[in-house]
């Protein structure tokens, strides 16, 4: 249903009211990350000026020290002088992981827990939801000493197992929801017709609810790609994802340039979660209405 017939059917003053409010929301949303990348382009005398916030804006020591109003110091110091490339790769290599099994796991284990008629496809969602409750930092500690003591810790392999274990409980919740809201029907028809079990679910089931799997991955990626708690303790210096990085920058703020290098590998990091979720938009929005809806 589109928005402007329903803002027509509003008296002048309420649309006033309602677009104001909006516009409000919106400035006051996207201000800080505008803010953020206009300053990841001057240097740290003038996004950091004690002396006249508008340096931020006009840019005058950018201007003296660079010959220009922008400069991409920032940018290079960051994925070059210190590399931030491999940290980029790593978080690339975890997120996609960590998206792939958890969805299979979780396409699986939510389908069968939805067609299921026994009394223990309840207990085992509660008791992944009680899982899924749990602080990360909690969990993480019980893998740091078999880590250790198996000469395995600091490698992205052993982060992928641990955020896949944060990570199912949630998927497995989310993706037996979707199958619920598919009539049983299909699957009857399929088996009729001469499909078994697997090819009716990979043959007809997916392809039905396909925006869910798409909405699911999407929350996956997310956790592997903001994860600070997880990626920080387990992983070495020279396997650090993203976040991680930014923040070993901010804890070395003594050193020149690094507080611009974070500020430009903030905007590197932020930039791609923009473009992704305007590209899956409408299948975010519709992915949600059809778990929101029980079959």
């Amino acid at each position: 249903m589109s928005t402007t017939p329903a803002l027509a059917r509003l008296s002048p003053q309420l649309r006033l009211l309602t677009t104001t409010l909006i516009t409000i929301w919106l400035i006051a949303a996207s201000f800080p990350f505008l803010w953020t990348v206009w300053g990841s382009f001057k240097v740290e005398a003038d996004f950091f000026s004690r002396v006249d916030w508008l340096n931020a804006i006009t840019g005058p020591r950018t201007r003296m020290q660079t010959g220009s109003a922008f400069t991409l110091a920032g940018y290079e110091g960051a994925w070059i002088t210190r590399e931030f490339w491999r940290a980029a790769i790593n978080t690339l290599i975890v997120t996609l992981s960590v998206t792939v099994i958890s969805l299979f796991i979780g396409t699986l284990g939510g389908y069968a827990l939805a067609r299921s008629g026994h009394r223990y496809a309840f207990w085992i969602l509660i008791a992944a939801l009680v899982f899924r409750a749990m602080p990360h930092i909690t969990l993480v500690s019980g893998y740091m000493l078999p880590f250790l003591q198996l000469n395995i810790w600091g490698v992205l392999p052993t982060t992928i197992i641990v955020l896949v274990a944060i990570n199912q409980p949630f998927t497995l919740w989310m993706l037996h929801s979707f199958f619920l809201s598919i009539p049983k029907d299909l699957d009857e028809s399929a088996l009729v017709d001469g499909c078994t079990r697997f090819q009716a679910f990979r043959m007809v089931i997916i392809p039905v609810m396909w925006p869910g799997v798409i909405t699911t991955g999407l929350f996956s990626f997310l956790l592997g790609y903001n994860d600070f708690a997880v990626t920080s303790m387990l992983l070495s210096q020279g396997n650090q994802t993203m976040i991680p990085r930014i923040a070993a920058f901010l804890g070395s703020i003594h050193e020149t340039g690094n507080v611009m290098f974070a500020v430009a590998a903030v905007v590197s990091a932020t930039v791609p979660l923009f473009i992704l979720v305007l590209f899956f938009q409408r299948q975010i929005v519709s992915g949600l209405t059809a778990g929101a809806v029980k079959g």
